[in-house]
């Protein structure tokens, strides 16, 4: 008699063409199945991915060519069971129709756990406005991870990546060897690049690692990596020229080791910020940040007595040791020091740090009570020679070999781009105003049209005459027009030109005279953009030269060498926001060598709240001159601005400028002006009641008012 054996299935690999294969494939899954999704465009599909494989036969879903399967428009993915692969997937051009791109659970009753998602890209997969709230990836479960993934270009509100915790147990993630990229300012709270848990479960461990990853240009809030949970491991990262911090916001055990921040000179580029109680902050390198108090290269905080949960913990029992701080514009012991934060660092040990300030100076600043600190073994350069050279691995260490135990260890390996995210996948860079094609466009001829067939980088040259505009232009590109002079004149029946989707605007050598706005922005404007004004003349408006809109944001607007009349609103109206949780419409206005002549004002530039998340708005203004302006109460009005510098202008029988201090440490600084017939600036503390903090130096008052 022959015994009857059972034989396991064999493993099947299913290629779907359709969402309708997909589904029927997806019914049937077992441990070693593989579901392929042949290439070309997946839209509007909604994945949901469950199974329950094994450790050694995980259930896969994968791409027929990695980098060749595209899922755009209204599409998302869910994975639910245990041991589920997911690999080479490309999400673009659309957006998620729920909170989540990426989500490691089906539904709250089924999670994800012991499940990888590698080589997948999320690209650019935002909503239609800036302010709805998503996050790309959301980690759920247990003992998940992302590995080789490549995330982008997120300008909505909310995470980009999440570790989720819903009970207070390790859920012991991995993430490693991902490339961060450029993530632009999102001007408010919620612009995190990675959060691992949230204040409410800070006090359990999550256990989760982040590793080996790039962060490059995470300029979206000032905390790139928020740990609000205990017992993470943050080791190995680099930090290129990203806006912010590491921040240990809340829990307590995090180890931070071995990263890498290269600032490269960028403003409010960060280290590590400490808060809590028992962590460990050792072997890092931070080179060529720019970033003050809480952006510190290294900020150790003060806390909050008795802190709420959501508060400031005080720090205790921290170690800070051999870590390298080279050609860095702060370090601060007691940071956020006032009357909340009134509890300075105790039982914390600092030591063997090397530190070295940018051009020669002292960073370190002292903002509390440190007698709850033991200092060993650190080297100031301000207090001695420090003679430093780099080392194979690119990072400068001192030549004194009594200075070998002192920074950053030798032997730190700097994680190479071509270690992290997918291999296959290169986004082509945004093009830059005036690097594509020069198109003519003749006397007469429709500058709509034109644009309308331009492509983003190229640029407008308009010949010498009118160009009447009946409707406004459409600018969904970055684009360039340029004129012949004075000589070349727009004359819009209302707005000149409207910015829409991904657009920027950059206008050169040309005039506008009469109507609304000479540039309107619309809440459809979702991708930062950025407006420049060179040797421009502007007049006779009845509205602004720059109309911002509530929902956008302007990440660079530069005016230089420009003339502006008869402007009955304001040249750079940036007081599109209103609500109270610091939003802002502009983060970087700069403006010179320009003339204003009766206009309302010149720049009116809003941040409300008291929300400690950003660090914009920044206003400079040089060597210009402000004539019979801003008589309805101010030439320039500046509400929650962070860094002001108007420096070498004129202002003649003007309103006065008007700054008001709601948030932060705000650095305003009006030096070297003449006002004529002009009241003196005006400075108004919402919140603060210290000393004078604005600096107002060297101005001549002529016939003050």
């Amino acid at each position: 008699m022959l015994a009857s054996v059972a034989m396991p299935a064999a493993a099947e690999t299913t290629v779907v063409r359709t969402q309708a294969e997909y589904a029927n494939a997806a019914k049937r899954l077992r441990p070693g199945d593989t579901i392929v999704l042949a290439n070309g465009e997946w839209r509007d599909f909604q994945i949901v991915f469950t199974g329950q494989g094994a450790a050694d036969k995980p259930i896969t879903l994968t791409a027929e060519t990695k980098g060749k399967v595209f899922i755009t428009g209204q599409s998302n993915l869910r994975l639910g069971g245990r041991h589920l692969v997911v690999s080479g997937l490309v999400f673009r051009e659309g957006h998620s129709p729920t909170e989540e791109v990426i989500a490691f659970r089906r539904d709250s009753k089924t999670p994800a756990s012991d499940s990888r998602l590698t080589e997948v890209v999320i690209d650019g997969f935002n909503p239609p406005s800036r302010t709805k709230e998503d996050r790309w990836v959301s980690l759920y479960g247990e003992r998940n991870r992302i590995d080789h993934s490549h995330f982008e270009g997120k300008a909505n509100a909310g995470v980009t990546l999440a570790v989720i915790r819903n009970e207070p147990r390790a859920d012991n993630h991995r993430i490693d060897h991902n490339y961060f990229g450029p993530r632009p300012v999102l001007g408010s709270n919620g612009g995190e690049t990675i959060r691992i848990g949230t204040s409410d479960e800070s006090l359990s461990d999550s256990s989760t690692i982040v590793e080996r990853n790039i962060f490059e240009g995470c300029d979206g809030e000032v905390e790139i990596v928020s740990v609000k949970s205990g017992g993470n491991i943050v080791r190995g990262n680099l930090f290129l020229a990203s806006q912010g911090a590491l921040v240990l916001r809340h829990g307590n055990g995090n180890l931070v080791e071995r990263n890498v921040f290269l600032g490269k000179g960028k403003a409010n580029t960060g280290g590590i910020r400490v808060i809590n109680r028992d962590q460990i902050v050792r072997g890092n390198y931070i080179e060529g940040t720019r970033g003050v108090s809480f952006l510190s290269a290294v900020a150790l905080m003060n806390g909050v007595p008795n802190s709420k949960i959501n508060r400031y913990h005080q720090v205790a029992d921290a170690v800070i040791a051999n870590n390298s701080l080279i050609d860095v514009a702060r370090v601060t012991w007691g940071a956020g020091a006032d009357a909340e934060r009134s509890a300075p660092p105790i039982d914390t040990r600092i030591a063997d740090n090397l530190i070295v300030g940018a051009d020669g100076k002292d960073p370190v600043r002292v903002e509390t009570d440190l007698s709850g600190v033991t200092f060993a073994g650190n080297v100031n350069a301000a207090e001695r020679s420090v003679k430093l050279e780099r080392g194979a691995n690119g990072l400068l260490y001192p030549t004194d070999p009594a200075l070998a135990g002192i920074g950053a260890p030798h032997d730190l390996v700097v994680v190479k781009r071509a270690e992290v995210g997918a291999a296959w996948y290169g986004p082509a860079p945004e093009a830059a105003f005036g690097s594509g094609r020069t198109i003519a466009v003749p006397a007469g001829g429709s500058i709509a049209k034109a644009a309308a067939k331009a492509e983003s980088g190229d640029t407008l040259a308009l010949a010498k005459g009118d160009f009447r505009l009946a409707a406004p232009v459409a600018v969904a590109d970055q684009l360039t027009i340029t004129g012949a002079g004075a000589a070349t004149r727009l004359l819009p029946a209302g707005d000149a030109f409207s910015i829409t989707g991904g657009g920027g605007l950059r206008l050169a050598n040309l005039s506008i005279a009469g109507g609304a706005n000479a540039i309107a922005v619309e809440p459809s404007a979702t991708a930062n953009y950025a407006v420049e004004l060179a040797d421009v003349q502007v007049s006779g408006l009845s509205g602004d030269v720059l109309k911002t809109a509530a929902g956008t944001m302007a990440r660079r607007v530069a005016i230089g060498d420009s003339r502006f009349a008869g402007i009955a609103g304001a040249v750079v109206a940036g007081a599109a926001e209103t609500g109270g949780k610091g939003t802002y419409s502009a983060d970087r206005v700069t403006i010179a060598d320009s003339r204003f002549e009766n206009v309302g004002m010149v720049a009116d530039l809003l941040r409300k709240g008291t929300d400690e998340s950003t660090t914009g708005p920044t206003f400079a203004m040089t060597g210009s001159t402000v004539t019979a302006s801003g008589k309805g109460g101010a030439s320039v009005r500046l509400s929650g601005v962070q860094t002001t510098s108007i420096t070498g202008n004129r202002f003649v029988r003007s309103g006065p400028i008007a700054v008001t201090h709601s948030v932060g440490t705000p650095s305003t600084a009006i030096t070297g002006n003449r006002f004529a017939a002009t009241p003196a600036p005006r400075i108004e503390e919402l919140h603060y009641r210290g000393p004078d903090r604005a600096r107002i130096t060297n101005n001549i008052m002529e016939n003050a008012q």
